[in-house]
């Protein structure tokens, strides 16, 4: 029986599918991890999570049985066994499993108890829950490992410690939202470390994958609740930590603490580490996007070049005669502050095609709304023939406030492959806009200094689809809209909460009427990055055809 254990933590990214490189990823690191004894892989890093239906596809089942036999073959050369995350099949069902591997075999698994069904979350489509875990018996320890959401769960840990498990090691596949790492380190681990009196190890993984985003930060708790390591947010890190037995009880050594990005360089960072592994790893060559020289467009190509690199995105303005001298402006030196490519592709010639074509059949009516989104619909047309020609992902530009009340064109500016603002409130892209142009991303490639003119910050946002055209015509001002619909969307209040905060009644039916009937839009609208609790997608999934209404 051992008193000194080495634990090495991988807290790395997965390519969901690929698993015969995400198995040579693992040992890699395996072999980077000399003088451990153990090294542990976050959350089913052998198949990349989610997975989700992938995961009921046999063939990937029975690789996944190959790989992990291919793992365990190589831990025959005496050096440190592996935690890995995989799926197994039994008896015609599927199970979240965490393996260890050591001289040269399988020699336990234990499977995920409690799986998630909310949210992000559909593990319970996919997966069956295993019992109570019970500990592993490791070079003499009692290794408790719960998965993920096991430690959501007091019960789960309390079994392990009541069988005798002497420190816990929890491999996490736990996506960004704002605030998540207080909720993560004190409402969670925290308390279960009280409860239990053990130390706990939090994995957790880093990258994209499609609309999520892992942010890492990683991190050793002592039963003391003191924090032993602190890895990065956002990076890819090995970390080798150091136990000792004392008194019966084990303790991690003290190591390195690095400080976690705050508010809003952690947003920022999300869209970024998003954008740059979902352009990637469906292997385009970069970006296309409609710089009208207004905020959306001007943070989205900033996210961009901070994500791709200037060579890899392409800007293009497309004026209209509503399109103003200050935009124009604005949009060339956007592009010239981040160093793209820039365009100028003038729109008047289809607008006057389309006059005409439709001019039969309009005729008599008065100018309104079709022709305003005729002008969006060509400028999503001369973006998407762009992005046939030359093979660059149109990246669209629209934020949360506007995708709520289905103040978009489908069709048209909704037209893309992917957006980073998607979940991003406009007062947050005022926030982000303000942020990026005094700061710079430790993750990024784009310039240091400002990226777009304050004036794209500080003029009053327009879609310029008409004469004088403002968005408070139609919309209350952002800082009113704002917290209304993060009463609607993310707190699910009826009209009566939101008036009892001091709105008006109006205005908040309005709103709520807008929300729903936009859901049509929105259904149709590309992925994007996950910022917060509900995000439009994944996270609220609403019927299309809903004739409920709280007022």
């Amino acid at each position: 029986m051992t008193d000194k254990l080495v634990i090495a933590l991988a807290q790395m990214t997965q390519s969901v599918g690929d698993l015969a490189a995400n198995a040579d990823a693992m040992l890699d690191w395996r072999a980077r991890a000399s003088g451990a004894d153990l090294i542990v892989f976050p959350e089913l890093q052998l198949i990349g999570y989610p997975p989700e239906d992938l995961v009921l596809k046999p063939a990937l089942v029975d690789r996944a049985n190959r790989e992990l036999d291919r793992l365990a073959q190589a831990t025959a050369d005496g050096g440190p066994a592996m935690l890995v995350g995989t799926v197994v099949a039994s008896q015609g069902v599927l199970f979240n499993v965490v393996a260890l591997l050591e001289g040269g075999a399988v020699t336990a698994i234990r499977q995920k108890r409690e799986l998630p069904n909310y949210g992000t979350f559909d593990e319970k489509r996919l997966f069956a829950p295993g019992p109570l875990p019970e500990p592993i018996d490791f070079r003499g320890v009692r290794i408790g490992v719960p998965i993920c959401e096991d430690i959501w769960f007091p019960f789960v840990t309390a079994h392990l410690k009541a069988q005798g498990a002497e420190l816990l090691i929890s491999p996490n596949g736990s996506p960004f939202e704002i605030d998540k790492d207080d909720r993560r380190l004190n409402a969670v681990a925290g308390t279960r470390v009280r409860e239990t009196g053990l130390p706990l190890v939090y994995l957790n993984r880093v990258g994209g994958q499609d609309e999520l985003v892992f942010d890492g930060a990683s991190f050793v708790m002592n039963g003391d609740l003191s924090i032993a390591h602190q890895m990065p947010d956002w990076e890819e890190t090995l970390t080798l930590t150091h136990w000792e037995k004392q008194g019966g009880r084990w303790t991690c050594l003290p190591g390195e603490r690095h400080a976690l990005d705050e508010r809003p360089d952690d947003i920022y960072n999300a869209m970024l580490l998003g954008l740059r592994d979902y352009v990637d790893r469906n292997r385009f060559p970069g970006v296309v996007l409609g710089l009208s020289g207004g905020i959306d467009s001007a943070l989205s190509a900033a996210v961009a070049v901070d994500a791709l690199g200037a060579d890899r995105v392409w800007c293009v303005m497309m004026p209209s005669r509503f399109t103003g001298q200050d935009s124009l402006d604005d949009a060339v030196e956007c592009a010239r502050l981040l160093g793209v490519r820039y365009d100028s592709i003038a729109i008047e010639p289809a607008v006057g095609a389309f006059d005409a074509m439709l001019r039969p059949a309009f005729d008599g009516r008065q100018r309104d709304l079709a022709e305003e989104n005729i002008q969006s619909r060509i400028r999503g047309l001369t973006l998407m023939a762009l992005s046939n020609k030359f093979g660059h992902m149109l990246l669209t530009t629209g934020n949360k406030s506007e995708m709520s009340v289905g103040y978009a064109t489908i069709y048209g500016d909704m037209a893309g492959g992917y957006s980073v603002l998607k979940d991003a409130y406009k007062t947050t892209v005022f926030d982000l806009a303000r942020w990026r142009n005094v700061n710079v991303s430790s993750l990024g490639l784009g310039p240091k200094g400002p990226v777009m003119p304050d004036r794209v910050i500080t003029k009053p946002p327009s879609a310029e689809l008409r004469d004088n055209q403002r968005d408070d015509d139609s919309l209350p001002p952002y800082e009113v809209l704002d917290p209304i619909l993060y009463g609607l969307v993310e707190e699910e209040l009826s009209v009566e909460q939101l008036v009892a905060r001091g709105f008006d009644r109006d205005t908040v039916a309005r709103i709520e009427r807008l929300l729903y009937v936009a859901e049509y839009k929105r259904r149709q609208s590309p992925p994007g990055v996950k910022l917060g609790i509900r995000n439009f997608g994944r996270d609220r999934r609403y019927p299309i055809t809903n004739a409920f209404r709280t007022l």
